[in-house]
């Protein structure tokens, strides 16, 4: 699952595997490198599955692999019973400077520092805070994303595999040919998402006293936070031009001091051009069954696996069955149902 230049989910590749284990990621991971090949510009952000962290070293060698804020952020709650703090976890997580960084770690280690201690030493600053990933993480924090398509498809899980995967394709299909028709008639240089995020800085610019410092750097200062800007390499000291590839208030300020076009500044994936070309070609239907040219593979036993299995150190809420019912979330002392199963007089717990 990739993001597409204006926010929205961007399915690459698709897999049915018989179990989320290593050789499954790793043969999964195997040929989607075979797409989208292996540059250190690559974010891979999963949870923090051994499985999937032993497939990605293995696979890719020049990508950077990032944990999942949320599911850290599940880890801590349930591990540490502090949700009291996920205040200053998420202003950590999305700190852009190492300055206020520390000062939210700063808060986190006096309160709870074993806490601070395990998002140091056991996850690894560089996996979930924004400031210190190594790669070009975005604006992607979480797997959020991947969450949301596995809702869509949570009753089509259930359907056998080509009824599946006619969903999926439905779906890709009639995503592919709305999005193209909406990144044809925009008329503003970036996609509609990025316009209304970057359009407030060009107001929130003016005033700022702006000192050219040589050819391509210039000192802005005014606001909360002053910076200085390299209109050629695209950075600013307040690290947000270089994280987010799009310009701060200090890179809009130096481009109009410098009569340098803003939107020059922004990343081309920001673009109408790159939206458009997202969006070039059309999914067409699988073609019929009696064309295919199917491998005569023995199929394990067992119904398949429809849930994921959870991240290291997550907890899954569990649900009490009524013994007199048989429906979820109450026991049998205070069912209010006139009839009931006569199976079992002691109320279950089952994962959700």
């Amino acid at each position: 699952m990739a993001q597409d230049g204006n926010g929205q989910c961007y399915p690459l590749a698709w897999g049915i595997v018989d179990s989320e284990n290593e050789d499954a990621w790793t043969w999964f991971l195997t040929q989607l490198k075979e797409v989208i090949g292996d540059t250190d510009e690559l974010a891979l952000i999963s949870d923090r599955a051994p499985s999937i962290k032993k497939a990605i070293s293995i696979v890719f060698e020049k990508a950077h692999h990032g944990a999942c804020a949320w599911h850290v952020a599940q880890n801590i709650k349930n591990k540490f019973k502090c949700a009291d703090i996920m205040g200053s976890y998420w202003s950590a997580v999305n700190a852009y400077r190492c300055e206020d960084f520390a000062g939210y770690m700063t808060e986190i280690s006096h309160r709870y520092p074993r806490v601070a201690e395990y998002l140091e030493n056991e996850v690894g600053f560089e996996k979930w805070s924004r400031c210190h990933y190594p790669g070009l993480r975005y604006n992607i924090t979480t797997t959020n994303m991947v969450e949301s398509l596995n809702s869509m498809l949570v009753n089509a899980r259930d359907f056998p595999y080509v009824a599946l995967l006619d969903v999926i394709q439905e779906k890709m299909s009639k995503w592919w040919n709305d999005r193209r028709i909406i990144a044809m008639a925009i008329t503003a240089p970036l996609t509609p998402s990025w316009e209304s995020e970057f359009r407030p800085r060009f107001a929130q610019s003016n005033g700022r006293h702006t000192l050219q410092l040589n050819p391509v750097t210039y000192h802005v200062k005014g606001g909360e936070l002053e910076g200085v800007v390299d209109i050629f390499n695209k950075t600013c000291t307040c690290k947000e031009f270089d994280i987010d590839k799009l310009p701060c208030v200090h890179a809009i300020a130096a481009a109009h001091h410098a009569q340098v076009s803003v939107y020059s500044l922004v990343s081309p994936y920001y673009t109408k051009e790159y939206y458009v070309l997202a969006y070039g070609e059309t999914i067409y239907p699988v073609r019929s069954q009696s064309q295919w040219d199917v491998p005569n593979e023995e199929r394990k036993r067992g119904r398949p696996k429809t849930s994921r299995f959870p991240s290291v150190g997550e907890f899954r809420k569990r649900k009490n069955r009524c013994g007199k019912c048989g429906a979820y979330g109450h026991y049998k002392k205070k069912c209010n149902s006139q009839t009931g199963s006569t199976e079992g007089n002691q109320p279950t717990d089952v994962p959700v």
